[in-house]
């Protein structure tokens, strides 16, 4: 069981959000280190990330490539960082990304060819740098040898047969571990030094991540700041995990949520709910070795943070399944459950291993799931769990949780009781973690004023019943929001715009709650109305969003300046 810890604040900062001075298009460690001192200066307890895992040419960093590995796309690229390049190398590549830095939103393609361009340039001139150096890397190189030989050689795959190309397209004769091996060897034997090359620049590329990362976090530690993690539930399809150890996993069998009314404007979604595309664990074979690969992600995790946050936890007792992997989602959008299962050999989408409609079958899922997070929690030692635990939630994992000691998700527009009215903050469990919005949704502003605007434009008068619902359902959340904050409700029935009154107010009941961990995004903390993600979207708007400001800007900027010196003070007055 994790011990409590004192009441902290935080803000959710995704790693590519944050802008500097110099920076290439996204936000780095660098950046980050800018504002974890803004974090020390302004009383935050820790930054919550989203997932830093390598994920490719994906986008999502939930589709991760490997467990482990993480993301370059994240390095900070000066020459002060990364050996071998020069000032006049990032300022070429800087001049020839100027649309980029300047985009208000991540433009992944250009900036990963730019990145990766001065990563090669830099490893080609790795034999000169000095012998320190090179002994670090090749230190590196021998620690991590349990997972980056396979990740170097897969990354080696991948560009040999084509980044967006999973590996199942790739020839017959690299397909399994023991053929993609014996490609390798062949190619070794026709030009060793190539191949050593080539799969030497990606552990080079690995060294320069952990390097960074490491140092980040023990420059947040110095600050008296935590970095917060995200573990995602699944590790990708295409990933050197399930590529190399494909008999974890069940490769026919993918993981997802069950359908919403939410999504009622797609017709896959609304019919089947969100298919993931990640293989489900064959937990049972995991559970017999002792969770070695679950062990290794954890301690390579708390490496660079001391909280993570354990996305979709409910996948731990048992997980919404797909029978078919998301390329073939469309064959079904429009079929019913009949003609879906005689397209697909009887199988439909269910929960796995089982669903929660006995107590029997609640009791062995809860077992299950007692004993999966008893490992996760063993190998994080010392370190803070974090529960996602939204969504369907089984009426037994919340208490479970507790029992853990493990903090689960609050959100007080949606923690009401059977009258409709929030629970108050003070009653909030100790153990558990406050926040209005998750990088799923909209900040607090946007929820606030769509539902402000659904209410007050229509005065009471609907054109159909559509948006009659739509009416009511906005002026509840707004009277569940309202009476949370203590907000009286107006006499005229027509509720203010967000403001930035509202707004404090709204921060300043949330850190005063009970939880243990109270976090805003950082769209919230400046009234920014942007979205990070919009599950079962695809398209340019998702996991691209830019700060529009550099903390060097917003620190000149009076008005932007004071929100640090407000938030400092409700995070005094509320003794977080």
């Amino acid at each position: 069981m994790q011990a409590s810890g004192n009441r902290s604040a935080g803000i959710l900062l995704p790693a590519f959000s944050p802008r500097r001075q110099g920076d290439l298009g996204i936000g780095d460690t660098l950046a980050l280190r800018e504002w974890i001192d803004w974090a020390a200066q302004h009383k935050v307890g820790f930054l919550q990330l989203l997932p830093i895992n390598e994920h490719g040419v994906y986008e999502s960093p939930y589709s991760a490539i490997s467990s482990i590995a993480i993301d370059p796309i994240y390095l900070a690229i000066e020459a002060t960082e990364i050996p071998g390049l020069t000032e006049e190398d990032v300022a070429n590549a800087r001049l020839n990304l100027a649309d980029a830095c300047a985009a208000r939103r991540v433009d992944y393609p250009a900036v990963r060819l730019a990145k990766r361009t001065l990563l090669e340039l830099a490893w080609s001139r790795f034999e000169e740098a000095a012998p320190v150096v090179r002994e670090e890397f090749a230190r590196f190189e021998a620690e991590e040898a349990s997972w980056l030989e396979d990740y170097c050689q897969f990354r080696c795959l991948m560009e040999w047969h084509g980044e967006a190309l999973t590996w199942d397209q790739w020839p017959e004769s690299c397909r399994t571990p023991e053929a993609a091996r014996a490609f390798l060897a062949h190619e070794r034997a026709l030009d060793a030094a190539a191949v050593a090359y080539r799969l030497g620049f990606y552990a080079f590329v690995q060294w320069l991540c952990f390097r960074q990362w490491r140092a980040l976090r023990a420059h947040a530690q110095d600050c008296g700041v935590k970095l917060m993690g995200d573990v995602p539930i699944g590790i990708s399809w295409h990933s050197c995990d399930v590529f190399f150890g494909r008999d974890s996993f069940y490769l026919d069998w993918c993981g997802g949520s069950p359908p919403e009314s939410m999504f009622g404007g797609d017709p896959f979604l609304q019919q089947w709910g969100q298919n993931w595309g990640i293989p489900l664990y064959r937990w049972e074979d995991m559970e017999a070795q002792g969770f070695p690969w679950w062990r290794q992600r954890i301690r390579r995790l708390t490496e660079i943070f001391q909280i993570f946050r354990v996305d979709h936890i409910l996948g731990f007792y048992r997980i919404y399944a797909f029978p078919w992997r998301p390329e073939r989602n469309a064959d079904f959008a429009h079929l019913n459950h009949d003609q879906a299962a005689a397209l697909n050999d009887g199988r439909l989408p269910r929960w796995f291993m089982r669903p929660d409609d006995t107590p029997e079958n609640k009791a062995a899922n809860l077992r299950n799931g007692d004993v999966r997070l008893r490992a996760i929690l063993e190998a994080a030692g010392s370190n803070e769990v974090i529960a996602e635990d939204l969504g369907w939630v089984p009426d037994y994992v919340r208490p479970h949780l507790s029992a853990l000691g493990i903090a689960g998700y609050r959100i007080p527009h949606w923690d009401c009781n059977d009258q409709g009215h929030p629970l108050p903050g003070d009653l909030f469990p100790e153990c558990s973690f406050a926040t209005y919005s998750t990088h799923d949704h909209d900040p607090l502003g946007g929820i606030w004023n769509a539902c402000q605007r659904a209410v007050n434009c229509h005065h009471g008068h609907y054109s159909n019943t559509a948006e009659a619902d739509a009416a009511r359902g906005a002026s509840h959340a707004l009277r569940t929001l309202a009476e949370f904050a203590g907000i009286p409700k107006p006499a005229n029935g027509l509720w203010p715009h967000f403001s930035e009154g509202i707004q404090w107010r709204f921060i300043k009941v949330l850190f005063a709650s009970n939880s243990r961990y109270a976090a805003l995004m950082v769209t919230e903390l400046f009234g920014l109305e942007d979205r990070i993600n919009r599950p079962g979207t695809n398209g340019g708007h998702n996991w691209r969003f830019r700060l529009p400001w550099t903390l060097t800007e917003i620190q000149a900027d009076p008005a932007l300046s004071s929100v640090g010196t407000k938030l400092a003070s409700i995070i005094g007055i509320t003794r977080r």
